[in-house]
């Protein structure tokens, strides 16, 4: 929708309008933001579920913007977790969303070999054209030469340091001056071309961040490991979250502000760099870092938590082999990003659909390739008041929401930008267990793999059941789950451990490095 859709903005397809109703970066949403760092400095403090209720009696459910959805899965993209070992050099790995009328067409990140700019002229070719490209660096010259010439509507990007990186040199200006020759050069290949190249941050509605943090909290995966382990810290959480923010802070922020403004100037964006731009940028680039670290510890690495499948018989066929971890609680997460662009006001959902080719390719993905992603939203080009938005405790069922209301799987579904091929590995993530709506859907698509949390699973409620999914054969589903392969699943750290299936051996050291952290690890 946003990302897998093709209506109106206000449509729950996402969408060719505007996005003044998606509360990113226009009157309402940047009025509260300002009213929220009003509230810091002046040294009020107001609880997270407290913000979050009044934002919900202001009729103000927080939603992102597709922009700011758009720019965070470009800094997720370049934190795909890759086999290969990316090279220290001056060139940045990077992220990138190409994006065609408001929807996702492409998801790539920068491999050993090729920058990801090239990728998506290697993978899109022509099609590029009248394109949204979203980096999470500014591209080198290299790569915005070809992308202009491909006709590109417009590229954004993040406004730190670029891919041909500028940090050594402003801390140390003899190392080279090839960054600065590269920065040069991309300022008069966009002074001199016709798509428009820019920086397209937005100020998170009010309460954004602490809505994201208490439902993140909140999430089934986090709720399921603290109701698993009850004498354990159940606070793991904020601890996996901080961990995460640091981490992130350090990889897309610039902590020295002279430093950050050198960068700027060179990159030609020196009208940032008098307050008050210069601190709202910095503010907003730290939000969305936020919002991307709170989102990331809420699909954790602990313990022997994971996605699995339950199925006692495990096959050797290869489109029912299971995600490495890490890839599939990346994809999960991309999913939980979909799910804040939501417009229902009680339940987000998001999901998205990959698929595996049969070799590697060129891509820093390696095989696999986006399909398409959706949420639950209402059906394209509706007007707010078109339908009932009422859940099952409304007694008269006639306006309830749940016969209008479109799944984030049928929209991934139907707004794809690839065909799913019955001789590839495909498979979907959502964040929530599917529903028998959606069950045979994700069956006669032909997609291979279901990855989601399963606390529904089996239950049958007043307007909707998910009776369908445990039932389901011929697709493999991996759900969030203590690994039910381990020989005792309430022993995290037995020295045989099996990812998806394939017993391993720890070493005494590997057990000890694990005891000692439990949570989100490095990508």
């Amino acid at each position: 929708m946003a990302a897998g859709g093709g209506g109106t903005e206000r449509g729950g397809a996402g969408g060719t309008g505007t996005d003044a109703r998606s509360g990113g970066g226009g009157g309402r949403g940047a009025a509260g933001e300002r009213g929220e760092h009003a509230d810091r400095q002046h040294g009020r403090s107001l609880d997270v579920s407290e913000r979050t209720r009044i934002s919900e009696l202001k009729g103000q459910i927080p939603r992102l913007s597709k922009v700011n959805l758009f720019t965070l899965f470009s800094l997720w993209m370049e934190l795909f977790p890759s086999a290969e070992q990316q090279k220290k050099s001056q060139v940045k790995k990077s992220g990138l969303v190409v994006v065609k009328n408001m929807t996702i067409i492409g998801l790539h990140c920068s491999s050993t070999d090729l920058h990801a700019g090239q990728i998506a002229l290697i993978k899109h070719g022509s099609r590029l054209k009248n394109c949204d490209l979203y980096f999470s660096r500014k591209p080198c010259s290299t790569c915005l030469k070809m992308i202009v010439n491909a006709g590109v509507n417009r590229i954004s990007y993040w406004p730190a340091d670029p891919e041909i990186s500028l940090q050594n040199e402003a801390s140390n200006p003899m190392t080279t001056d090839d960054a600065k020759l590269d920065a040069k050069a991309v300022e008069r290949l966009k002074s001199n071309s016709r798509a428009r190249v820019c920086v397209l941050l937005q100020p998170l509605v009010c309460y954004m961040v602490q809505f994201i943090e208490e439902t993140s909290t909140k999430f089934d995966f986090i709720q399921k490991i603290a109701k698993s382990q009850p004498d354990f810290n159940t606070d793991f959480y904020t601890t996996c979250r901080q961990e995460k923010i640091k981490e992130y802070e350090s990889l897309f922020l610039i902590s020295n502000e002279e430093t950050h403004k050198q960068i700027l100037m060179t990159i030609g964006l020196e009208n940032l760099c008098e307050n008050p731009y210069f601190s709202n940028l910095r503010q907003n680039m730290k939000d969305l870092v936020l919002v991307l670290a709170t989102v990331a510890a809420s699909v954790p690495v602990f313990g022997c938590f994971g996605f699995y499948s339950s199925e006692s018989q495990q096959t050797n066929e290869t489109y029912h082999q299971g995600l490495p971890q890490e890839i599939a609680r990346h994809c999960m997460v991309q999913a939980r990003l979909l799910a804040y662009r939501t417009e229902d006001h009680k339940t987000g959902v998001g999901a998205i659909i990959w698929a595996e080719e049969k070799s590697r390719s060129c891509d820093g993905t390696g095989a696999m390739y986006f399909v398409g992603c959706g949420y639950n939203a209402f059906p394209a080009g509706s007007e707010y008041a078109d339908f009932p938005h009422m859940d099952d405790k409304q007694k008269d069922r006639e306006i309830r929401k749940f016969r209008y209301i479109i799944h984030a799987e049928q929209n991934a579904l139907t707004f794809r930008c690839r065909e799913i091929k019955p001789d590839e590995r495909s498979m979907i993530f959502v964040t929530k267990c599917p529903c028998d709506e959606c069950v045979p859907l994700i069956k006669g698509a032909g997609i291979k793999q279901i990855y989601a949390g399963d606390v529904d699973a089996g239950k049958k409620k007043a307007d909707i059941s998910y009776m369908k999914f445990g039932e389901l054969e011929g697709v493999s589903k991996f759900t969030w789950q203590l690994n039910p392969f381990h020989t005792n699943a309430l022993e995290f750290h037995d020295p045989m451990t099996r990812e998806n299936g394939v017993q391993k051996t720890k070493s005494v050291d590997d057990q000890q490095h694990q005891n000692k952290k439990l949570c989100l690890g490095h990508y």
